[in-house]
C-alpha cells in the first residue's frame, strides 16, 4: 500500500468502459513520484488516501471488470511519522 496526496481529478474525452461512473485520480506520493488510481471513496484536492495495488484488491472493491488495478481503498484522516512530520489532519 501507498500512501499519497491527491493532486486532483484525471479525465479524458474518451476511456475504458469499464471506468465509466469511477472517479480517475492524479495522486502524488510523499517521495513525489506521480500515479493515477480508481476512488470509488470521493477524495478531493489536498486530501492523504491509501492506495493499494493488484488485481485482488481491485476485484473485492470496484470489481473484477474495472481496467485499473490501483485503487484509492481509505482516505486518511492523519498520521504522525517521525522523520516526515504529521500528515492529514493535524493533532495537537
Amino acid at each position: 500500500m501507498l500512501l499519497a496526496r491527491v493532486v486532483g481529478p484525471l479525465w479524458g474525452a474518451r476511456r475504458a468502459e469499464s471506468l465509466t461512473g469511477y472517479k480517475l485520480l492524479e495522486l502524488e506520493t510523499r517521495q513525489g513520484s506521480r500515479l493515477s488510481a480508481v476512488d470509488a471513496l470521493g477524495a478531493g484536492p489536498g486530501e492523504w488516501v491509501l492506495v493499494a495495488h493488484g488485481s485482488r484488491v481491485r476485484d473485492l472493491t470496484v470489481g473484477p471488470e474495472v481496467a485499473e488495478k490501483d485503487i484509492v481503498v481509505a482516505i486518511v484522516d492523519g498520521v504522525d511519522d517521525a522523520e516526515l512530520g504529521p500528515v492529514g489532519g493535524e493533532r495537537s
